[in-house]
């Protein structure tokens, strides 16, 4: 059943996306903020409650109408459920458009546009940015996208599902990710505040999640690109960043398709939508500069990647018929 529900809702995200300001993000803003308000009184117990409720209690919720789906109603609707979480939560259309417009800009030589279009996707100051540090920085911010949008998801509704937790992994594994980026944002705006145990306790909670999927992702890409400089990348940057899950995965890209990434950091003002890459340190050598006919090779690179995740669902499914 997890193979049909993620081939139906990446059809479904494909041919009809969920929109900007969509009636789920906002109801999951709202609750998040919600959380924040009732329960951070500055302690990390506090946090932690806070945490609790902002991402368990709709992991939760979605589990237990799972659950009842199966037993009392059938199989048919339980996989209807956790195709319309995993469409609400899975997806490259959710952040594809921006990669799209960057690309066409820069294909059409506007360079001016494309810098415009890159700071208001991730709120960076790309004014005075050159050619080749616009591509690299849409590379960076899209195989990041692509890891939390997709890889991450998948690697948690899996591994949930397999224990009979249906969808309940791929809400555990986005909602880890929004909140820890949302409370800072909004400590950072001043409309609500969020004390540092908040926000810490977000953060941290995000890692822990995070650090099996973005290394499963990394394998993932040296498996479908150059296995032996993705694996090397990634073991230099584990030596002297090994808590940074983020350079991880693209310490792996850059081995994959031999693109120089990581560089200067830029001024950055963290939004609801951003990945915040430009702080994110490597530990790589020399490769090609990132150019614009690197951006099919990326393409390519993800998506084998979701080719090769589909095949070996397919197969565990069989086996698992047959067993």
């Amino acid at each position: 059943m997890s193979f049909l529900s993620v081939l139906i809702a990446l059809l479904l995200e494909q041919a009809r996306p969920l929109g900007p300001g969509n009636s789920i993000h906002h109801s999951i803003r709202v609750w998040v903020r919600w959380c924040a308000k009732n329960f951070d009184a500055g302690k990390s117990s506090h946090g932690w409650l806070a945490w609790g409720f902002a991402v368990g209690g709709p992991s939760l919720l979605v589990l237990l109408i799972y659950w009842l789906l199966q037993v009392f109603v059938g199989w048919p609707l339980a996989l209807i459920w956790s195709v319309a979480v995993l469409y609400a939560t899975l997806g490259f259309r959710q952040f594809s458009f921006h990669f799209t417009q960057i690309r066409d800009a820069l294909t059409d030589g506007d360079e001016e546009l494309a810098r415009q279009l890159l700071a208001d996707w991730q709120q960076i100051d790309a004014r005075d940015l050159p050619r080749s540090e616009i591509v690299r920085h849409v590379i960076e911010h899209s195989v990041l996208a692509a890891h939390r949008h997709v890889f991450g998801v998948l690697t948690w509704y899996c591994v949930l599902a397999a224990f009979g937790l249906g969808p309940a992994g791929a809400v555990l594994y986005r909602l880890s990710e929004f909140v820890a980026r949302y409370w800072q944002h909004k400590s950072k705006t001043q409309h609500q505040p969020m004390s540092d145990a908040l926000q810490h306790i977000g953060k941290t909670a995000w890692a822990v999640v995070d650090w099996v999927p973005a290394r499963i992702t990394a394998v993932s890409f040296a498996v479908v690109g150059s296995f032996e400089d993705a694996i090397d990348g990634w073991r230099n940057q584990e030596l002297r960043f090994s808590d940074d899950s983020d350079g991880v995965v693209l310490a792996a890209t850059s081995g994959a398709v031999n693109i120089q990434l990581g560089g200067p950091t830029i001024p950055t003002s963290l939004q609801p939508t951003s990945t915040d890459t430009s702080s994110v340190p490597l530990a790589l050598p020399p490769r090609q500069t990132p150019e614009i006919a690197h951006f099919p090779v990326i393409v390519g690179l993800v998506w084998r990647t979701v080719v090769m995740w589909m095949v070996l669902l397919a197969l565990l499914t069989l086996a698992r018929l047959l067993g």
